[in-house]
């Protein structure tokens, strides 16, 4: 039989809706096409994360966020907008970026490997802690572009970002070291002056001070790997600064930023578990606390003398 006859649906025209629909996904294939090349890659992925479990920690990923850009744009500047021709005034310039970042930004983690850290001694749930890194991804993807734009429209001096000879370290393992024991040392100060040491009714501008001053001081000593002390720094710096638009593709990189920055967050968690009697990961160590505890109530019932009236 003719396939006209048999099969009349396979010789009509395309119904309207079928050509709309085709045109509609033509315009919105070449407009993604045409943007992709501006938009950094996982920046929507970051996006996405910010409403999981219906939106129940949007404020921590939006804080995170706006957190990281005020971080990038007050201590990336120093040396680079502020103090280029004096140290001195570039390091002063770091410190009051570190502290007015922090207190317009509401005091957020804006470093995945104090998350991680946070995590690891009950200081905030594993849903937390991923969108609090989502967060933080998020504002630096977007950060180094804005500010680099800024730059050139405004002729100031490019932001830098941390790096490490490949040439001299090709597998990366002496940078990782050099994360290790910077983010390590970083993680130490942030107990002690957010959980040890209280300094009275000034507390928060004097230990925030004492944070930025350990940064500075870290930064100095452990020039190796940047150093970065932040894995969200080292990766969303390193994606800027690609001609690609893409990732890093060398192991070494996550070697470097993502493994020794969050094992010297883990190391220094642990050890501060030791130290004050601390859960780590929900279980309670077999060893310590070094940290005198306080006593309970049942406690000092059981040791106190029982006093009984003589006859």
């Amino acid at each position: 039989r003719p396939l006209a006859k048999t099969c009349p649906i396979a010789l009509s025209p395309s119904p309207p809706n079928n050509l709309t629909c085709k045109m509609a996904l033509t315009i919105l294939s070449s407009f993604i096409h045409t943007i992709s090349p501006y938009i950094p890659p996982g920046l929507l992925l970051c996006v996405a994360s910010a409403f999981i479990v219906g939106g129940k920690y949007l404020s921590f990923w939006r804080n995170e966020f706006i957190g990281t850009l005020l971080m990038v744009s007050f201590t990336f500047s120093a040396g680079k907008w502020v103090g280029i021709d004096s140290q001195n005034i570039a390091w002063l310039s770091h410190f009051i970026g570190v502290v007015a970042a922090d207190y317009i930004g509401g005091g957020q983690h804006v470093n995945p490997a104090v998350s991680v850290s946070m995590w690891c001694l009950g200081k905030c749930d594993y849903t937390e802690m991923y969108v609090r890194i989502a967060g933080q991804m998020g504002g630096g993807l977007v950060a180094f572009p804005i500010f680099h734009l800024l730059s050139e429209t405004l002729g100031w001096t490019p932001f830098g970002g941390p790096d490490f000879d490949k040439t001299e370290d090709e597998q990366g393992v002496g940078a990782a070291f050099n994360e290790l024991v910077a983010t390590m040392l970083l993680c130490f100060v942030i107990y002690a002056v957010n959980w040890e040491i209280h300094f009275g009714q000034y507390h928060y501008w004097i230990k925030q001070s004492l944070t930025a001053l350990g940064i500075r001081y870290l930064i100095e000593m452990f020039p190796k790997s940047g150093p970065a002390m932040n894995p969200m720094l080292g990766t969303t710096w390193a994606v800027f600064a690609a001609d690609e638009n893409i990732f890093p593709p060398e192991t070494s990189h996550y070697v470097v930023y993502w493994l020794g920055s969050i094992l010297g967050g883990l190391v220094a968690s642990l050890v501060y578990a030791i130290y004050s009697g601390n859960t780590f990961f929900g279980a309670t160590l077999p060893v310590g606390p070094i940290k005198a505890q306080p006593a309970t109530a049942s406690a000092a019932a059981t040791s106190a003398p029982s006093k009984k009236k003589k006859k």
